[in-house]
């Protein structure tokens, strides 16, 4: 710990099994951010600036993609610095803002993808009630609660954790989040532990229990419907249903291996959490920009055209 001006510095020791190799790693780690950013820049932008695309389902592509920058904006640029650094540290205060803007990005993850669900949902189950049900206020108000509930609660979280004295400044992760922090303390620590487990509670499960509902309502009506239809629908849904099985797996893992400190190597459990921040951003917008039929074609015309415009 460093107390220079008052300030609580933490030691990331997450890092030590990747020192060895700590500039390939942060090429790799820039190249990936990098292409993150411009993934999901390109898929926002085709959406917003073309008006035909300003239609619900585009519009929580792109919302879910905009979560995708922030979650990622959370990690990169902060594991980017201690790959250049001999011995990471953060500030105390860096560290709870880290954990806050990671937890609001994976809670708004889940609750953003059961939103996605209950439009593919009411889509195909119910065509006829889609624009009445759907309406662009009713987005507004979705997106709105997708990011504005979740931030609440983990706020309050980490509120709770802030308030706890820390005893030991070694914090054996590659990025902060809420229960290694409390497990430094030497204060008593249920409240906060109490207040996160029924945080994830309230954040995970009706998310995941309205996605599986929906499409056990969506394959059933799919599979009572002909084959183009069906073909039309899961090429709509399988992006969203390989986003959510992909994040729920990796959550679950950091939750587990986490909570419970499974025995579990350590190089494994520093690589797999930060799947969550490579997998969904860069997957997203690859599948949704190739599978959706109308995002695909408006890339292309804005290639096409640039292609035309640099050949003269």
């Amino acid at each position: 710990m460093d107390n220079t001006s008052d300030v609580m510095y933490l030691v990331m020791d997450g890092h030590i099994e990747l020192q060895k190799y700590r500039y390939f790693y942060f090429i790799i780690t820039l190249t990936v951010y990098l292409l993150i950013i411009c993934v999901n820049a390109v898929v926002i932008f085709v959406i917003y600036a073309n008006k035909c695309l300003h239609e619900p389902m585009y519009i929580f592509i792109a919302a879910l993609l905009f979560n995708s920058l922030f979650g990622t904006s959370a990690l990169y640029p902060k594991l980017l610095s201690d790959f250049l650094s001999e011995r990471p540290v953060t500030s105390y205060s860096a560290c709870l803002l880290q954990a806050f803007s990671i937890y609001t990005y994976a809670a708004s993850e889940f609750t953003l993808l059961s939103v996605m669900a209950f439009d593919r949902y009411v889509s195909i189950c119910k065509p006829l009630q889609y624009a009445t049900l759907v309406k662009i206020s009713t987005v507004k108000k979705l997106l709105f609660f997708c990011w504005f509930f979740p931030a609440c609660e983990i706020g309050i979280l980490i509120i709770l954790t802030s308030r706890l004295q820390l005893c030991k400044f070694k914090l054996d992760r590659i990025f902060c989040n809420d229960y290694s922090i409390a497990k430094l303390s030497c204060g008593d620590t249920s409240v906060t532990n109490l207040y996160g487990i029924f945080g994830l509670i309230i954040t995970v499960f009706p998310p995941v229990i309205f996605i599986i509902f929906s499409y056990i309502r969506i394959f059933d009506v799919c599979f009572k419907n002909s084959k183009e239809f069906r073909r039309k629908a899961l090429q709509t849904c399988f992006p969203h249903l390989f986003i959510f099985i992909t994040f729920s797996f990796n959550s679950c893992f950091e939750v587990i291996n986490t909570r419970l400190e499974g025995n579990v190597p350590h190089i494994i459990s520093v690589i797999v959490p930060v799947e969550s921040f490579v997998i969904p951003p860069l997957i997203n917008p690859v599948m949704y920009g190739l599978k959706l039929q109308e995002i695909y074609s408006k890339i292309k015309k804005i290639m096409w055209k640039r292609k035309m415009h640099m050949s003269f």
